[in-house]
């Protein structure tokens, strides 16, 4: 059995970077944009939208159901979100969407001073943690005791006006945002990203092999597991720097829906489909990437689906499950971090990926 990490070809008299180059990269990226990131893109607007409605009828009718059916909307908004954030590159990039649109644990005292005061301007990129769906947790359920009092708040209090001045101008930056990302998909950027096919450090598949790395890294394994579970905090638990902590029962279910996008895309999944084309699994078998005698594109899918399992058995409720059983969040980190050495490690340095980012771990 070899071990290592071995890229094979029927002809590779050539050298590894003319190999790495005769794989089509226009077709993976045309790939990426049509059947995955266009349609994640468009999903997420039609859900905004639907949030801006639902938004909409509460401050203008303020009541119990009202205030259910905008929290399903925003739920339903939050789970499309977790299909794009990890596409931080182009108009994404450009207008800071996933610091203006995700930045949590957020900041509920600013809020309250920034509703009392009506003086902010939400695109200062310092009110990141004062925005955005972590906001919105806040806004919808954290901010009253129940939700008769919630609806009260709203409805009757002296200052009803500002929370729903505030509550309207979080959900509408949320949708114009998103509005704006695939108008610019949809228009120049598309054919950008396409066409820019190259292997150089600033070609499509290297930034976007870094971003979607960074995110997983990031974004996913520390931001939803490692952060609230103390692993960056001395094994000092911060069950408060869950996702959805005000909801307390969605922080599983948002994790599942980034990490299966994130297993889509490494995959070529097509949108809510059930075929593939060419992505960075078949990238890694045009290449016969082996590890240990397996098929890289085989143990980095497993591993996915390993992660899967480990979240799946975890409270609905990261908060609970941390305050219950910590150890249930320390391995699923494990598990996760065992694909970030197939990924970061083996998978860039199949492809000649020079990386990009520093996860400040040390990983």
């Amino acid at each position: 059995m070899a071990f290592g990490i071995v890229a094979c070809s029927s002809d590779d008299s050539d050298g590894e970077n003319n190999i790495t180059n005769n794989f089509d990269r226009n077709k993976m990226l045309t790939n990426w944009a049509d059947n995955l990131i266009i349609p994640s893109y468009q999903n997420f607007a039609s859900k905004t939208n639907s949030l801006q409605t639902a938004n909409t009828t509460f401050v203008n009718e303020t009541n119990l159901e009202n205030l259910t059916n905008l929290r399903a909307a925003w739920q339903d908004a939050y789970i499309a979100w977790q299909k794009v954030e990890m596409y931080d590159i182009g108009p994404a990039r450009d207008v800071v969407l996933r610091s203006f649109v995700n930045t949590y644990p957020t900041n509920a005292e600013n809020v309250n001073l920034l509703i009392e005061s009506q003086n902010y301007n939400l695109a200062d990129p310092n009110l990141n943690d004062e925005q955005g769906f972590p906001a919105l947790d806040y806004l919808l359920f954290g901010i009253a005791e129940s939700d008769t009092e919630l609806v009260e708040l709203y409805d009757n209090d002296a200052n009803g006006d500002k929370y729903r001045q505030y509550l309207t101008d979080v959900v509408t930056r949320i949708n114009s945002l998103g509005a704006q990302v695939l108008d610019d998909w949809q228009n120049a950027y598309r054919d950008v990203f396409v066409q820019n096919s190259g292997s150089s450090a600033n070609s499509s598949t290297n930034r976007m092999a870094n971003v979607f790395m960074e995110y997983y890294e990031v974004r996913f394994r520390n931001g939803k597991i490692g952060f609230p579970a103390g692993v960056y905090s001395g094994g000092d638990p911060q069950p408060n720097r869950v996702e959805a902590f005000y909801n307390k029962e969605l922080s599983k279910s948002l994790a599942l829906e980034a990490l299966e996008a994130h297993k889509n895309f490494f995959n070529g999944n097509e949108f809510n489909e059930n075929t593939s084309a060419e992505s960075f699994a078949n990238y890694l078998d045009f290449l016969d990437v082996i590890k240990n005698g397996d098929s890289l594109s085989s143990l980095i899918n497993n591993q996915y689906e390993e992660s899967i399992t480990s979240i799946n058995a975890l409270d609905n409720s990261f908060y609970n499950q941390i305050n219950t059983n910590n150890n249930g969040m320390l391995e699923v980190f494990e598990s996760l971090q065992d694909n970030v050495v197939f990924l970061k490690s083996d998978m860039f340095s199949a492809l000649s990926i020079a990386l990009e980012f520093d996860s400040g771990d040390g990983d």
